[in-house]
């Protein structure tokens, strides 16, 4: 009788978890969503979130939650604005596209048919590089390559296309694929070539305004305006504080874009729905089609599922599979905001998620999540799972830190007298820095192309230097200075590598 009824138990466990698996879960939008994200945002410490999901041409979600700056009572709403980083790409590629699809341009033309003094140091690859090369990330560049002299910094568009050419490609040219900011913004700059109007006013005239997206900023200088924006936050020494504003619009096409739940699901809108709105085709079908076509194999994508896919990139977006539907999506990340962009076209399903911290990992679990309850996937708390690989990465970056202050505690004089440091430095590719005495006897650095940061030096010992950037998104790093017979000849810069993953060697002059 015993086993009998244990094998009923067991059965019924089999049969009931089978029934979970592909029960419809769409109720957890409605009743349990809300309670989940407020919960998230709490144990993540994100001041605000907005989401906004769009199945079958409908929006069944669009929503605000939280604050838009840390210690003041306004609250997100579905207009608030956020900078929405990298999903900038996507609205980049698709206007090129659509220029294609208008016959104003091919996306195999070569580069310099339209900004004829395009160069790379590998001088064939400049010569060959279509706008699809510079769309797919297939220059020959490390992921991030040339980054920290062109994110946030002073440098003009022309200037950025300019240097990109004195950038040593790390792979020969087309074999591997490398995110490139820079590549992004030099397709953006055909637009104006093109239309005789600059990126930002095609975009506005082309895209946002045809689709409504009525608050959307194209550029970075134009979010301080706003009334209804949220404030970049990061974490500081475990400490969750604003941080100013990014500006990227020396990079405007690959990262500047700033928009809001309800803007953005107008955008999902329009592209599940084959570039309609009602009636109007506002963005030709054809153009749609050929962001989404697969350009390159960008590795294998893990999921706590246990799955294991290709990650494939198109033209400003990411492919990949999951749970047997083709996912196209993409995330942005700059100074202060995290977001994510997510379609899943066979389903008419959209996702957007955007937060005003860069240091969570929420905007991802929420994408899964939400993925789950419309693909009748068992719950998981991807949030917490998250979370918990988040703390423990939190942990030990802030155990190296510790290690170092402890070290800077100790007062060990360098092995030079500090005036022994002190000059202006120089990189062939970055331009010049000058490392100053500041407050303290403390040593700083002022970097030529960031002229709002310094970075305060504290003695290691011996020649090494434990460095704190006044932009915390440049993270903190050890900086050994090269000595020969007794004289400073340089240093090793390095950045987070949520800026450039490489580093720069710069030679005292």
């Amino acid at each position: 009788m015993k086993k009998l009824l244990l094998s009923f138990i067991i059965c019924t466990t089999f049969y009931t978890n089978i029934q979970a698996q592909h029960a419809d879960r769409s109720k957890f939008i409605r009743d349990s969503l809300d309670l989940y994200i407020s919960r998230a945002l709490t144990n993540w410490r994100v001041p605000g979130i907005a989401v906004c999901i769009v199945k079958d041409n409908k929006i069944v979600l669009v929503k605000g939650y939280g604050i838009k700056e840390l210690g003041l009572p306004n609250t997100v709403d579905i207009n608030t604005l956020f900078m929405i980083g990298s999903n900038t790409k996507a609205f980049t590629a698709t206007a090129l596209a659509m220029l294609q699809a208008n016959n104003k341009l091919s996306l195999d033309d070569k580069v310099t048919k339209y900004i004829p003094e395009f160069k790379l140091e590998n001088k064939f690859a400049g010569q060959e590089a279509t706008v699809r090369d510079l769309l797919c990330h297939r220059l020959g560049f490390q992921t991030f390559q040339g980054d920290f002299t062109f994110y946030n910094t002073n440098l003009t568009r022309a200037q950025v296309i300019e240097k990109l050419g004195e950038l040593k490609a790390t792979y020969p040219f087309r074999t591997k694929w490398g995110y490139t900011n820079a590549a992004f913004l030099t397709a953006g700059e055909i637009i104006p070539r093109v239309t005789n109007k600059p990126w930002e006013v095609y975009l506005k005239d082309a895209i946002f305004a045809p689709l409504g997206m009525t608050n959307t900023l194209a550029l970075s200088k134009d979010l301080p305006k706003s009334l209804n924006r949220t404030v970049a936050h990061t974490l500081t020494d475990g400490r969750l504080a604003p941080i100013p504003y990014c500006q990227l619009d020396g990079l405007a096409p690959a990262g500047s874009i700033s928009s809001s739940a309800s803007d953005m699901g107008k955008w999902v809108l329009a592209l599940l729905n084959n570039g309609k709105v009602g009636n109007r085709q506002v963005i030709p079908q054809a153009a749609i089609a050929a962001t989404r076509e697969p350009q390159d194999i960008v590795g294998s994508q893990y999921h706590l599922t246990g799955e294991n896919n290709f990650e494939l990139y198109g033209l400003g977006w990411f492919i990949q599979d999951y749970s047997n539907h083709r996912l196209v999506m993409h995330d942005g990340g700059v100074s202060g905001y995290l977001s994510s962009v997510t379609l899943s076209p066979q389903d008419n399903l959209g996702i957007v998620i955007l937060t005003n911290t860069d240091q969570n990992q929420l905007y991802e679990a929420l994408r899964w999540e939400i993925l789950d309850v419309f693909f009748g996937r068992p719950y998981r708390d991807y949030s917490e799972a998250y979370l918990k690989n988040f703390k423990n990465h939190t942990a030990t970056e802030q155990q190296t830190e510790r290690k170092l202050r402890d070290t800077v505690a100790l007062l060990l004089k360098p092995a030079l007298p500090p005036a022994s440091y002190l000059g202006k430095y120089t990189n062939s590719f970055y331009g010049s820095m000058t490392v100053t005495q500041g407050e303290n006897s403390d040593l700083e650095i002022r970097f030529e192309h960031h002229p709002t940061m310094f970075a305060k030096l504290q003695p290691l010992g011996g020649n090494r230097f434990f460095v704190t950037f006044s932009d915390p998104v440049m993270g903190k790093a050890v900086f050994p200075f090269n000595v020969q017979n007794g004289r400073v000849t340089g240093v090793k810069v390095k950045v987070a590598d949520f800026v450039e993953r490489g580093a720069y060697e710069f030679k005292k002059e």
